[in-house]
C-alpha cells in the first residue's frame, strides 16, 4: 500500500493544531514526570556528560512545550498576550521544576545550568515561533 506522503504530513499537522492545548499539558505531565524519577533511576554515563546532551535533552523538552503553548495560542488570535504568557509559564515552570528536584524528590538535586538549558529551549521556541508557526499552518 502506497502512502501519500504529503497527506500523512498534512494529518500530523491537523491532529497537533486541534489537540494542541492536550498536547501541551501531556507534554508537562511526561517532563514532571522525568524530573521526578529518583535519582538512581537515571543513567550516569561520562560520555553524555562530554556532549553535554543532558542540557541538549533539557533544552529540547523545553522547546516542545513552549512550541505546543505557542500552537494552542494560535486558537485565540485575539488574545495578542498569550504567547508571551506562556513564554514566562514555561520558564518559570523550568524553574519550579529545578527547586522541586531540591526540595521534594528523592535522591535529585537543583542544577541552575539544567534551569539555563530549559529556558535556552524557551527562548529559541519564542525565536522560532513564526517559522514554526507558517510551518504549522493549516490551509
Amino acid at each position: 500500500m502506497v502512502v501519500n506522503r504529503r497527506a500523512f504530513f498534512m494529518k500530523i499537522k491537523l491532529t497537533i493544531v486541534k489537540h494542541a492545548q492536550k498536547l501541551a499539558l501531556l507534554w508537562a505531565l511526561i517532563i514532571f514526570l522525568l524530573c521526578a524519577t529518583p535519582g538512581q533511576y537515571i543513567p550516569s554515563t561520562t560520555w553524555l556528560e562530554l556532549l553535554s546532551f543532558d542540557k541538549w535533552v533539557h533544552a529540547s523538552v523545553f522547546f516542545v512545550l513552549t512550541i505546543l503553548c505557542f500552537i494552542a495560542a494560535q486558537k485565540f488570535p485575539t488574545k495578542k498576550f498569550l504567547p508571551y504568557l506562556f513564554i514566562i509559564l514555561c520558564i518559570l515552570y523550568g524553574g519550579l521544576l529545578e527547586v522541586m528536584q531540591a526540595k521534594c524528590f528523592a535522591n535529585r538535586s537543583a542544577d541552575w545550568y539544567d534551569f539555563t538549558a530549559n529556558t535556552f529551549g524557551c527562548l529559541m521556541a519564542f525565536l522560532l515561533s513564526k517559522r514554526v508557526a507558517r510551518f504549522i499552518k493549516v490551509e
